[in-house]
């Protein structure tokens, strides 16, 4: 007998080894015709298993938590299907599931153009309704290889002839055609449904490694139904619209160029965003009582190597000989032998350094220790993009020093400062994770325990829901992560706090306790922004490049509807500066609907229209970007509210 414990807490015998098929049927016909797989024992399986033991069972249908990430693993095979019956001799290599979607890479001659990628999508739909029924059998390994061999599928061949010698080699079927895979799928090509797109064709290396042939990857894209696709891509066209990167370049904000790969050139207008958001974060910290440090770009190796990111990071470091400059006579030498330093890629053992200048006694902890520190991280080329990803960098960095017993109210306070500056930016929809300990890790079981019980004790008595991500935490502590979510549903991880007990031990930091006696102080690690490059990239796409009026470079732009009008707009924006507000003037003899479509598409927030009658009655028009609407004010009503409305939130506050 094999009983099988549903999701409702009942319990269905059966006499002997029974399928998932079976079970569904047994359950319902309408479910069994809607079964998509099984999962057994929290295992997702092929419908067709056997379960030949006690075990909790779900039936899998388009409605499961699980039944996308099977969809669109079939829906790669499906892709590959439709490749090699179009294009005869196209080797298949390997196809994963990613983030929105899947992608296969496939070793072929001529390259694949968009008009093939339509061919494919439509070969795909006929593959779908033919309903090819999924079949898989293990093959010995020996056999498995000299079969792709002899099929010519000599990338197949090398994928099997690496794997463990404990795996087995599954091929699945979807009809007649077959592929190396560990499954699990679904029924038939009928049920993957027709809610997939492909997306582009681009470059990748055999295996990642650029010695390797050059492959031909699809990117395709799917969902459980049309619904959910039609979304995503209205997600994506929308996300092209708020790409920072192209609105970098319209509204005159900074750029790049190879000669400085991952680094950013930052023009006047967007070093005004920085300078804004500086100004901000630093006067949330003065009255959060953080100290403001500044530390050196290069340390000496030797520090890293206590620290423990030389072993860690080292590989992602811009290290440089410490070298006696070159004379004209001589070439340079090493101050010692194998002396190295390093440009930091973060701040904290430096911190720490400045703590261990003095005694610090219980009475001085905590100490909060800030600083904006540029750091350089050697990031691959392929791995940069835009302000996202860049290897020059500046951090809202701070490291706490405290007391165990403080842990708790410090974690406290840096989440209402968190959560603060994220509702002053516009974007409260956070959800937090505790990232828990690494496969690879610095300190014992103990101290991770402590530190694990540290970090969820506070976000319980926060009053804050979380997840936890298991196996996510830094190197040397847990940490805690910071999702928001965007206007158009995207989610970013921003920001950053992390609890380490590691540290200050292997730098040998100190406090006196109450009993004369020598401490460690927890060190915590803390970013509320994270860096100012992705953050501001972060929020030029939130709003689509529309910043609210305190961040905005330009804020108002005065601009006339005739000639007659130049000498009153000139007045117009000499009083809106001696408010403090960032203004354009424009006098060009343009016509007044050329001159607002070009200042709209920079995304001024306000235009300021005057003209002979503005100018007689001393008033303005004001029209807001987004808007055809437009206010008349006094010009001193004008002026009153816009510098009011211009004012940083925290500001507003006071």
């Amino acid at each position: 007998m094999v009983d099988i414990t549903l999701p409702d807490g009942s319990v269905r015998q059966f006499d002997g080894p029974v399928t998932g098929t079976s079970i569904a049927e047994n359950i319902s016909k309408s479910l069994a015709k809607k079964a998509l797989a099984v999962k057994v024992d929290g295992e997702v399986r092929d419908l067709f298993d056997t379960i030949d033991r006690d075990a909790s069972v779900e039936i899998v249908t388009r409605e499961h938590e699980d039944a996308l990430d099977i969809i669109r693993h079939d829906t790669a095979h499906l892709m590959a299907q439709a490749v090699q019956e179009l294009y005869p001799g196209t080797q298949v290599t390997i196809g994963p599931n990613i983030e929105d979607g899947f992608f296969y890479d496939f070793a072929r001659d001529e390259p694949f153009s968009s008009d093939d990628l339509a061919a494919i999508e439509k070969r795909m739909n006929q593959i779908v309704e033919e309903g090819r029924p999924t079949r898989r059998e293990v093959w010995d390994r020996d056999e498995a290889i000299k079969h792709f061999k002899d099929i010519g599928e000599h990338y197949k061949a090398e994928i099997i002839a690496d794997l463990p010698e404990s795996e087995q080699i599954k091929i699945y079927y979807h009809g007649d055609w077959h592929d190396l895979c560990r499954g699990p799928h679904l029924p038939s090509t009928k049920h993957i449904g027709k809610a997939f797109k492909l997306m582009k064709v681009a470059g990748a290396y055999w295996r990642g490694d650029y010695r390797n042939p050059m492959l031909q990857r699809i990117y395709g894209t799917a969902w459980t139904n049309e619904k959910d696709l039609k979304a995503y891509l209205t997600r994506l066209e929308e996300a092209e619209k708020r790409d920072h990167r192209k609105l970098g370049r319209e509204m005159d904000l900074f750029h790049f160029q190879q000669e400085a790969q991952g680094s950013v050139f930052w023009h006047a207008k967007g070093f005004l965003v920085w300078r804004q958001l500086e100004a901000y974060i630093r006067r949330q910290l003065d009255a959060d009582g953080y100290e403001e440090v500044k530390t050196p770009q290069l340390l000496d190796a030797k520090l890293w190597e206590m620290s423990g990111h030389w072993g860690k990071f080292r590989e992602n470091m811009f290290v440089v000989p410490d070298e006696i400059p070159s004379t004209e006579d001589e070439a340079p030498v090493l101050t010692g032998e194998g002396d190295l330093m390093a440009l930091k890629p973060m701040n904290c053992p430096a911190h720490v350094q400045i703590f261990k200048q003095g005694i610090k006694s219980y009475r001085d902890l905590p100490i909060r220790m800030a600083e904006f520190g540029c750091c350089h991280r050697n990031e691959a080329h392929g791995a940069l993009h835009g302000l996202m990803r860049v290897r020059q960098m500046t951090q809202d960095d701070a490291h706490i020093f405290c007391r165990e017993d403080q842990i708790t109210e410090e974690t406290k306070r840096f989440l209402d400062l968190f959560a603060r500056v994220y509702q002053d930016m516009g974007m409260t929809d956070i959800a937090y994770k505790l990232a828990t300990r690494p496969e690879m890790r610095a300190g014992d079981d103990d101290t991770w325990d402590r530190a694990e019980k540290a970090l969820a004790d506070a976000l319980t008595a926060a009053g804050l829901e979380f997840e936890i991500a298991e196996g996510e935490g830094a190197f040397y502590g847990p940490k805690l992560e910071f999702h928001l979510t965007d206007a158009i549903g995207r989610t970013w991880q921003a920001g950053t706090y992390q609890l380490d007990y590691v540290l200050p031990e292997r730098l040998d930091a100190t406090y006196i306790d109450e009993s004369g006696a020598r401490q460690r102080p927890v060190m915590l690690h803390r970013a509320v922004f994270g860096t100012f490059e992705r953050f501001i990239g972060l929020l030029i796409e939130n709003y689509a490049g529309r910043l609210p009026l305190w961040l905005s470079p330009v804020q108002v732009v005065v601009t006339t509807i005739t000639s007659a009008a130049d000498g009153y707009a000139s007045e117009v924006a000499e009083a809106l500066r001696k408010a403090g507000l960032r203004v354009d003037l424009d006098i060009r003899a343009e016509k007044i609907n050329y001159k607002v479509r070009e200042h709209s598409h920079a995304k001024v927030p306000v235009i300021a229209v005057v003209g002979a009658r503005e100018a007689e009655e001393q008033k303005v028009s004001l029209r807001r970007l987004g808007s055809k609407d437009q206010e008349t004010l006094s010009l001193s009503a004008a002026v009153a509210s816009l510098s009011d409305e211009a004012l940083a939130p925290d500001l507003k506050r006071t």
